[in-house]
């Protein structure tokens, strides 16, 4: 059986994160998106929160499964049995970060390989933060993530300005 892994932050999921996930589901046999508990950045949503959403926004998908993960993604890919990592790219200027960390996981765990996929031309400039940045000025992003997720991002910014 074929497994990759997807992972991120997704904070939140966006058409554009589910455009790959789509697509991967088709080609590999097992998909493990991975939700990364912990990081350095600001999120908006708790790690429960964006492993809902993705989990609620990928149901769909038979051989797509949403797990949390702490600590170094190579760890998580060995713990799902899996030998591919999928990272899509939206624009050139993406491919030498996701180079930089491709290389660190090959050296980390020299039997995974990294598999780029280009995100569709109509998502190539979406990114989480962007949606993030047009919900709160109170900008519609209906058409760039799913309806639980707009919805979820609405309720949110009206708390917080409630607040």
């Amino acid at each position: 059986m074929k497994k990759a892994v997807y992972a991120g932050t997704f904070d939140p999921i966006t058409m554009g994160h589910l455009d790959v996930i789509e697509r991967v589901a088709r080609i590999f046999d097992f998909l493990y998106i991975g939700i990364a508990a912990e990081v350095k950045k600001q999120v908006l949503f708790s790690a429960e929160e964006r492993y809902e959403l993705v989990k609620e926004t990928t149901k769909h998908l038979k051989n797509v499964e949403a797990h949390l993960f702490s600590g170094l993604l190579v760890e998580f890919v060995k713990s799902m049995e899996a030998k591919i990592i999928i990272r899509g790219l939206r624009a050139l200027s993406d491919f030498e970060y996701e180079f930089e960390i491709a290389s660190a996981n090959k050296n980390l765990y020299p039997e995974v390989d990294t598999l780029f996929l280009l995100t569709s031309l109509e998502y190539s400039f979406l990114s989480s933060s962007l949606v993030k940045e047009v919900a709160m000025l109170g900008g519609s992003v209906e058409k760039w993530v799913p309806p639980v997720v707009d919805k979820k991002l609405r309720d949110k910014y009206k708390s917080i300005s409630h607040e």
